[in-house]
């Protein structure tokens, strides 16, 4: 099992000590070399020599997407392209991907924490993996692919896509891990189901799912829909790609941050003030370990809260809250904020409503109108109107209650929403703002 039991067990202060003495050099090392942060960095006031302690991180300037865009492609890189032996990119909303960059050391970096991390869930050598992750230039396959590869697992890298034959290849091979977004996790079960595959048939007993929020009753949903525990991972391109924060399979609550590496904050979205641990805001990265691609406090733009306490598992890593949503995925509904994570966890608490459902947002005149369409099982569906209807006003009303806010509420036929062999697209913004 990869678990460095020495980092991973240490005291606070142990840990502290590791990562004050690699932010100093971290941040000695970028003023030098990058010169878009030495130009914050002095228009910030601040000196590499200011970082005397951990709590002089806030006085460090923050990175943003806009950041990496405007540098756009090599412009943050810390080493010369001659040391850089991969890149990846995320999708681009502006015309302009997000690109990241490897050497040797940081690959070899990845696959230890993603390996890390696929201990902390119960994987061993032992096991045949099923990663379902896209690959290309897309961070989740392939960096799932090398941890899995570092802990002597058998990986089968199927990617997304033609999801018949993955129920049939995991049968086949005996595939005992599933990784795959949630929804699309979701999406094979039911292709489970049209094979006429049981799950009793199919070996898997643990599924590890991130790239996208999702709530405890859809975890619920996944394990009773599947037959496994499945857990929770989180990473994001610009900080390694996934491998940042795992949930362990002991505990599933709350996911241990790999912060011998990873340098952890939770700041006011509005104020950009740091908050304390069990205060939720937007997180913060700082990477510590990284030579190509480092980063000083990078916006996540995720929201989610620290959890200082040590684990049941017996790791004293500090662990961050599951994902609730992200702060350009919040919708302002007549000045209520709204995340679809909340919406997810009414639906999936009412008897007979699918893991499926988009929201839609328009304006009528000058206020805005939110529609919920809602995947209802079979045999709801060719229910009477009269159960429909009750059916239709208790999800109004649960949704009222939790987030105070009024919507319309459409019950569509099973499989009628479009499926995702990825992030599921939940939002629909059909307002001109």
């Amino acid at each position: 099992m990869m678990w460095i039991e020495e980092i991973e067990t240490l005291p606070r202060s142990g840990l502290e000590s590791i990562q004050l003495k690699r932010l100093q050099a971290l941040v000695h090392r970028m003023y030098a070399k990058v010169e878009p942060y030495r130009v914050k960095m002095e228009a910030a006031g601040v000196k590499p020599d200011d970082i005397r302690s951990l709590a002089d991180l806030r006085y460090l300037p923050y990175t943003t997407k806009d950041d990496l865009r405007d540098n756009y492609p090599f412009g943050l890189f810390a080493t010369p392209m001659e040391e850089v032996i991969r890149v990846h990119a995320s999708s681009g909303t502006t015309g302009k991907p997000t690109v990241v960059g490897y050497t040797q050391a940081d690959i070899n970096l990845w696959s230890s924490v993603m390996a890390r991390c696929l201990a902390m869930a119960g994987v061993t050598k032992d096991d045949m993996v099923h990663n379902a992750y896209g690959y290309g230039l897309f961070t989740g396959g392939l960096g799932v692919h090398y941890g899995i590869e570092a802990l002597g697992a058998t990986v089968v890298p199927v990617s997304g896509g033609n999801s018949r034959r993955q129920v049939l290849l995991m049968r086949d091979f005996g595939s005992t891990v599933l990784l795959s977004t949630p929804s699309y996790a979701l999406n094979l079960a039911d292709a489970v189901a049209d094979a006429g595959v049981s799950t009793e048939e199919l070996k898997l007993r643990v599924g590890i799912h991130g790239a996208e929020p999702w709530s405890e009753n859809m975890r619920e949903e996944v394990e009773r829909k599947l037959g496994f525990k499945a857990v929770d991972i989180y990473g994001l391109s610009e900080i390694i790609g996934p491998g940042v924060a795992m949930e362990c399979l002991r505990a599933q609550d709350g996911l241990h941050i790999l912060e011998d590496n990873f340098l952890p904050e939770i700041i006011d979205p509005e104020t950009l003030e740091p908050l304390s641990h069990g205060m939720s805001g937007e997180l913060v990265f700082t990477t510590l370990t990284k030579e190509a691609f480092p980063l000083i406090r990078y916006r996540t733009k995720d929201i989610s809260r620290l959890i200082p306490e040590p684990c049941i598992c017996g790791r004293t890593l500090i662990r961050m809250e599951k994902i609730m949503g992200r702060t350009d995925d919040m919708l302002i509904i007549r000045g209520v904020n709204v995340f679809p994570s909340q919406v997810e966890h009414v639906l999936m608490g009412i008897d007979g409503v699918e893991p499926h459902y988009q929201i839609e947002v328009t304006r009528d005149g000058s206020l805005d109108v939110m529609s919920v369409l809602v995947e209802v099982s079979e045999n709801i569906f060719s229910d009477e109107i009269k159960g429909l209807e009750k059916l239709t006003r208790r999800i109004q009303v649960e949704i009222k209650d939790l987030l105070g806010v009024t919507c319309k509420v459409k019950l569509v036929e099973p499989r009628s929403i479009q499926r995702s062999e990825g992030k599921a697209q939940r939002v629909i913004d059909r307002r001109k703002l």
